[in-house]
């Protein structure tokens, strides 16, 4: 039998991919047979030199998702170089932390551009390829916080709740056509947009105490669902929202 988790021959697509949970997924696709074309605003040096140490073809990409206008250039260049498209990972994302009372109209519009306009309209712009075809993966990046309220990041919870939905809403149009659409919602996860609670020693202490695990995840724990939701394993998983939190939500 062949391998259902392997990725030999596939190309990706991973947005956000120069660090942290975009990193960490990019190079357990790569490891998993994947060539990684990366879109974002800072060069990904570090994940396009170990995504070639695994032997995989990488892209680089410059794109800046707080607008639209680059979607359809992504993609092409996407094609252009690696010759062809079959999975979109839409990880690049943007937090902004305020109280309620206080947040500003620019911080509301910059988050939502990035995490839910444009994780839509790159959604649209790789689901008409894939329909074409005929079949491929999407898999979006979610949060505890499409399940929960959170504090002071309004802009942030709405995006990542109108993630789910849209996840579930592209699998019911979709999901005949042959391209699965699910997400992963992280748990707390030690990178650059958790520094600030990882600083703060009782926000840090409350949170450890609430996970299972004991610990905060780190990227390369995403790897495997990324794996799963990306390849033919899932191939009748559609509409999922996944944690990957360990065990925040069941407490």
């Amino acid at each position: 039998m062949t391998n259902p988790f392997s990725l030999k021959g596939k190309v990706a697509l991973v947005t956000g991919a120069n660090t942290g949970l975009g990193q960490g997924i990019a190079l357990a696709l790569a490891e998993a047979g994947a060539d990684i074309a990366a879109a974002g605003i800072q060069a990904p040096t570090d994940t396009q030199a170990k995504v070639e140490a695994l032997g995989r073809r990488f892209v680089a990409i410059e794109a800046n998702l707080i607008s639209v206008e680059p979607i359809e250039r992504v993609v092409k260049e996407t094609l252009d170089g690696l010759g062809g498209f079959d999975i979109l990972v839409n990880n690049a994302g943007l937090i902004r932390r305020a109280d309620a009372v206080d947040f500003s109209e620019k911080d509301w519009d910059d988050v939502m551009n990035v995490n839910i306009k444009s994780a839509f309209f790159m959604s649209q712009a790789a689901g008409r390829h894939f329909i074409a075809q005929g079949g491929g993966k999407i898999i979006n990046i979610a949060s505890m916080l499409s399940f929960q309220g959170g504090i002071r990041v309004p802009s942030y919870t709405a995006s990542k709740s109108g993630i789910a939905g849209i996840t579930r809403l592209l699998a019911n149009e979709w999901a005949s056509k042959g391209v699965n659409i699910n997400a992963i919602a992280p748990g707390y996860m030690a990178t650059d947009n958790t520094a600030q609670l990882r600083a703060d020693a009782d926000r840090n202490k409350a949170i450890l105490d609430r996970i299972p695990a004991a610990r905060w995840g780190e990227p390369s724990d995403l790897g495997g669902t990324a794996v799963f939701l990306a390849s033919r394993a899932s191939d009748y998983v559609n509409g999922a929202v996944i944690p990957v939190d360990g065990g925040w939500l069941a407490r």
